[in-house]
């Protein structure tokens, strides 16, 4: 059956304050159609959203490598501010854009796809904020809920999170979607 997403996998990165909504809506989306999801945090302690819900990691960035997922899920908030800073997570992001699986990220997780050098020459889009970060790091920022540019999946804050997991799913149902990566 074409649309039966049963055996995909998502890996879900995240770290302490990521956006509740950004992390919960998309995995409860994906687990709706079938799609395993593994939450990946730094280590394997617990890690607190900025609203105050936790979540246990089901595996830690020294325990997983890109090839065993078909997506990846990058929620916003602060989190992207400490994930950025891993090279363990940089070298995962990479792994993703260089094996052309799709990428999904929301709000402030562009500073993630940025510090792991995939947005150059790549249109997208983020929240506000990190906007001329997105721009100064070499990619074409559109305002828009949603765009997919190759294998990247990019929205802007919470409330284009229906559209967003649509478009993630809708990916997984049609590879025609993700056009062939820009050079870059």
């Amino acid at each position: 059956m074409p649309n039966d997403l049963r055996g995909k996998t998502a890996a879900i990165i995240a770290a302490d304050e990521f956006e509740d909504l950004e992390l919960f809506h998309p995995m409860y989306r994906l687990e709706e159609e079938g799609i395993k999801t593994i939450v990946i945090g730094l280590t394997m302690d617990p890690i607190k959203g900025k609203k105050g819900y936790w979540i246990t990691p089901n595996a830690s960035i020294d325990d997983v490598n890109a090839e065993k997922f078909d997506l990846l899920v990058v929620p916003g908030g602060k989190s992207p501010e400490k994930l950025r800073l891993n090279q363990k997570i940089l070298r995962f992001v990479k792994d993703f854009d260089a094996q052309s699986k799709p990428i999904a990220a929301i709000c402030h997780a562009g500073q993630v796809l940025a510090s792991a050098g995939i947005v150059k020459n790549r249109t997208l889009t983020c929240v506000a904020g990190i906007r001329d970060d997105m721009i100064n790091a070499g990619a074409r920022y559109v305002d828009k809920a949603v765009v997919i540019d190759g294998n990247l999946i990019t929205s802007r804050v919470p409330n284009d999170l229906p559209e967003f997991a649509r478009a993630m799913i809708e990916v997984f149902r049609k590879p025609q979607l993700m056009q062939a990566p820009r050079p870059r």
